[in-house]
């Protein structure tokens, strides 16, 4: 079996194609952002952005989470820098990715529309597309489009996750 990160910044619909995704292939969908302390999401919540210290025991969380699921896993992560890849890859050899890329201007619109039902604050898009190291070229990485509709994300990164070879 496999084990698949949704990866992209805030508003790219993460949630979304994970919880299919999941729903798709029978396997456990460990939604990242439930994973961050008090203080992460205190943090975002007043629009300050998470430092790479602040994301340290998170990503052990993810890395620990990944481990526990010998038959596969679908993690929702934003994942944005390299580092932090090569980090949960370590924890999980084989792993994928599928970066849902967006434009600033659709994130933005996205995250507002959340309105008070998620922590993360509007102000924080900026910085998540200035700390994003596209992971394009990536071994095991699947760009798609994050506007496409959420059915044809489902059957293209379902055909990828069978066929990884095969680009869509």
């Amino acid at each position: 079996m496999y084990s698949v990160v949704i990866m992209g910044v805030a508003g790219c619909g993460k949630s979304s194609l994970g919880a299919a995704l999941s729903h798709d292939t029978g396997l456990v969908l460990v939604e990242g952002d439930d994973h961050h302390s008090a203080a992460n999401r205190d943090k975002m919540a007043r629009g300050v952005p998470l430092t790479d210290a602040d994301r340290d025991g998170w990503l052990a969380t993810l890395c620990d989470q990944l481990r526990s699921y010998s038959g596969g896993v679908v993690l929702t992560c934003s994942a944005l820098k390299k580092a932090y890849r090569t980090r949960l890859r370590a924890a999980e050899p084989g792993l994928r990715f599928v970066f849902m890329h967006i434009g600033r201007e659709q994130a933005l619109q996205r995250v507002a529309a959340r309105g008070g039902a998620h922590f993360f604050s509007t102000t924080l898009v900026d910085n998540q597309f200035t700390t994003l190291e596209d992971p394009t070229g990536e071994p095991g990485v699947l760009r798609v489009d994050a506007l496409a509709p959420l059915a044809q994300l489902q059957t293209d990164v379902g055909q990828w996750l069978h066929n990884p070879k095969d680009t869509v």
